[in-house]
């Protein structure tokens, strides 16, 4: 007679945050479970969930899953083997119940980017003194498996470039202005009645969501420790109709990017509103799609297009990390041990080379055009294209051109260094032939 066959025992999964992505999730590995147990070679199954609110409906049958009101517990529960956490913020409840589960040796996986940008190379460490996971994939791009294809796929490439459009939110605000002529205000408002946006939306639209992103991704493209401090940080608020107007006829699309760059002088990190060719890859992505383009070596140039927010395409990124759990696939968070990554040299913005589109409120009066194309000489910057539109409503008010209104005056300057241009416009300013802060979006060429 045969012995019998051991059990294989299941992952005994803990998810802290029952929120769209939390209860996707647990849909999913309920839904799923048959599948997921034959491709990872074992059960898993939720047997613990800890949540604010015990009675809210959330579209999932909770009655056989343990309940914690203090995901703290939920995470030191010697009946769980993987900790889930989607409760967010980058300290609090979801950094001590990482820690406490990292801690007490049980792997962990997480969609929080502002909790790795504060605090991942810590966590970092005491996952690798414990043997146990720490995982993210759903932090960066929600279903695009960027972690994935920087730390592994891509193990044999030296990444030069990092850049994408890392927030739904932005890039639909962006999309609607472009397509419909409408001012940010509007699809901020029609963003945020449609779920798209957060009743504050500055975390979203100021560029801070995009730089906690960016963070994890630089670590990973370039084995360097991370250095969320390091980012130049814009958001997209003071973008105009006419900018976007000026930018497709100038043959440009306007996103706002997250870049990471190797230079001469260092690593370039920073997030603002940007120019692209609309014959590139990234001008065609629109709405609440993300996308990543990273330059290597060897693969050359890899863009990853996908959903990057919303529950189910989320959850599918955190359920792939379970998985690999599952599988005992174990590896180190960043691709190499803390104690390898170098400590990046930063470098300062004002160092920043390229193309600048320059939107100026010039005086309508004699000569002032030409002193500031004269004070962009001095500054050593050549200008590629000079275009002067009044506008409509002066010109309906004169013909003939002695409205008085400040003139919109657009500049597309060859490639020049960011303290060139922004000592070139104080002096331009300090001259008096502009009346507001000049419009400055830089140009990404392929």
């Amino acid at each position: 007679m045969h012995a019998p066959l051991p059990e294989i025992m299941p992952l005994r999964v803990g998810i802290a945050g029952l929120g769209t992505v939390g209860a996707a999730v647990a849909g999913i590995l309920n839904r799923q479970a048959n599948q997921l147990a034959a491709r990872c070679g074992r059960p898993i199954r939720v047997t613990a969930v800890s949540a604010r609110d015990r009675n809210r409906d959330r579209g999932i049958d909770l009655a056989g899953y343990r309940w914690f009101d203090d995901p703290v517990a939920l995470a030191s529960d010697p009946e769980i083997d993987c900790f889930v956490e989607l409760v967010g913020g980058s300290d609090g409840p979801a950094r001590r119940a990482v820690e406490t589960a990292l801690a007490a040796g049980k792997h962990v996986v997480t969609a929080n980017k502002a909790l790795l940008a504060a605090h991942g190379l810590a966590l970092s460490e005491l996952a690798e003194r414990t043997g146990a996971a720490l995982a993210f994939e759903a932090s960066s791009a929600g279903g695009i498996p960027v972690v994935k294809t920087l730390r592994e796929a891509l193990a044999g490439n030296n990444v030069s470039k990092l850049y994408g459009i890392l927030n739904g939110t932005c890039n639909y605000i962006l999309s609607r202005m472009e397509t419909e002529g409408l001012t940010f205000d509007d699809c901020l408002k029609d963003a945020q009645r449609l779920g798209y946006a957060e009743a504050d939306p500055t975390f979203d639209v100021e560029g801070f969501d995009t730089a906690h992103k960016l963070a994890i991704l630089t670590s990973l493209a370039f084995g360097t420790k991370i250095d969320a401090e390091a980012i130049h940080v814009e958001g997209i608020s003071s973008i105009t109709p006419f900018d976007l107007r000026m930018a497709d006829d100038l043959g440009f699309r306007i996103k706002l990017l997250g870049v990471a760059e190797r230079t001469k002088t260092g690593i370039e990190q920073r997030v603002h509103p940007t120019m692209v060719a609309k014959t590139s890859a990234i001008a065609q992505v629109m709405g609440v799609t993300n996308a990543v383009t990273i330059d290597a070596d060897a693969v050359g140039e890899l863009t990853l297009v996908g959903p990057g927010a919303g529950g189910g395409p989320t959850a599918s990124a955190v359920i792939a990390d379970i998985a690999d759990v599952a599988r005992g696939t174990v590896g180190l968070p960043f691709g190499l041990p803390v104690s390898r990554l170098e400590q990046p040299v930063r470098s300062a913005m004002q160092r920043h080379e390229g193309g600048y589109y320059i939107r100026l409120a010039v005086a309508d009066r004699p000569g002032a055009a030409a002193a500031i194309v004269t004070r962009m000489a001095e500054a050593g910057i050549s200008l590629e294209s000079i275009v002067q539109r009044r506008s409509e409503a002066a010109a309906a008010r004169d013909p003939e051109g002695r409205s008085g209104a400040p003139v919109p005056v657009v500049l597309i300057t060859y490639a020049t260094t960011e303290r060139a241009l922004r000592d070139a416009l104080a002096k331009v300013s300090a001259d008096g032939h502009i009346s507001e802060n000049p419009q400055v979006i830089r140009i990404e060429r392929e």
